[in-house]
């Protein structure tokens, strides 16, 4: 049984703890207002932009002169992942949840014979999966000292993603990250971008494109890519603000808990030693 010195120490450090994990909830649900709306008002362009790029991409068919970002190398033997987590953690099962789908990818391709080359965005997901996949990492792209996100991020990942491709060190690409849904569901997702995939129905409207097809696609697909990997930054940052927020108050809830049972036996440990020194104060009376 633990003294009640011992007793006191601990309920005073748990409600030290809840104050810490009260602030950080507060903190993570004023983030992720803004985190939302930004993510929220990137979709309907994204949306957008992939069904136009789908519609030029039908239009442009099998030609010979398709983009190379379009039409792939023709292989599919080297594949690079590219693992966007957060810089940070406590908060909950985001990071786990992106590093756990990017691990299983990884080893089906390992398994089928396949070259796995990992790019890591963010550290929690470069330590996740360092253990299992660390001889497969080829690079890393640190996000700690951005205070937000912006467009120019997308922009530096993309120009690295198409320079590896250009640099003919893997034939597909594939984007891991969570899609925001609510505070308590994120999405894993793994999102194919090179050779580029286009979900959704296309425009079916008839044009007359000038110059071609190929030539607006060869301009527009790095700047689908960098859209896409921007929507993939900002789907992240809900996502990991909605995650800590839940995390956070779940942690105050256990907290709160904590200090109730601890202060219960605190008080019935204080009332027995009460009990005990009344007890002997009455058998020394009644002795004499």
């Amino acid at each position: 049984m633990p003294s009640l010195k011992d007793l006191k120490n601990k309920i005073a450090s748990v409600k030290n703890t809840r104050k810490i994990t009260k602030a950080m909830q507060m903190v993570s649900a004023a983030k992720l207002r803004r985190a939302q709306d930004a993510a929220e008002a990137a979709r309907p362009y994204a949306e957008r932009m992939n069904s136009v790029m789908a519609g030029l991409a039908a239009a442009a068919g099998s030609s010979t002169s398709a983009p190379r970002l379009l039409a792939g190398t023709g292989s599919d033997k080297v594949h690079l992942l590219v693992v966007m987590t957060a810089e940070r953690g406590l908060c909950g099962g985001f990071n786990s949840t992106i590093a756990r789908l990017a691990r299983l990818r990884a080893q089906e391709l390992l398994a089928a014979g396949k070259t796995v080359k990992i790019l890591t965005v963010g550290k929690k997901g470069r330590e996740a999966l360092k253990r299992d996949l660390g001889a497969n990492f080829v690079g890393h792209v640190d996000l700690s000292d951005v205070k937000r996100v912006g467009y120019v991020n997308a922009q530096a990942i993309a120009r690295e993603i198409i320079g590896r491709f250009d640099g003919g060190e893997f034939d597909v690409a594939t984007l891991f990250f969570n899609r925001f849904q609510s505070v308590i569901s994120q999405i894993p997702t793994a999102q194919q971008v090179i050779p580029a995939k286009f979900d959704g129905a296309a425009v079916t409207a008839l044009y007359d494109y000038e110059p071609s097809e190929e030539a607006i696609l060869a301009d527009l697909l790095p700047r689908g890519l960098a859209t896409q990997v921007f929507t993939a930054l900002l789907e992240n940052g809900a996502s990991e603000q909605g995650a800590r927020m839940s995390a956070m108050d779940n942690a105050t809830r256990n907290a709160g808990e904590m200090i109730t049972k601890y202060t219960t036996i605190y008080n019935r440990s204080r009332q027995a030693a009460i009990t005990k020194e009344l007890i002997e104060i009455i058998s020394g009376a009644e002795a004499l």
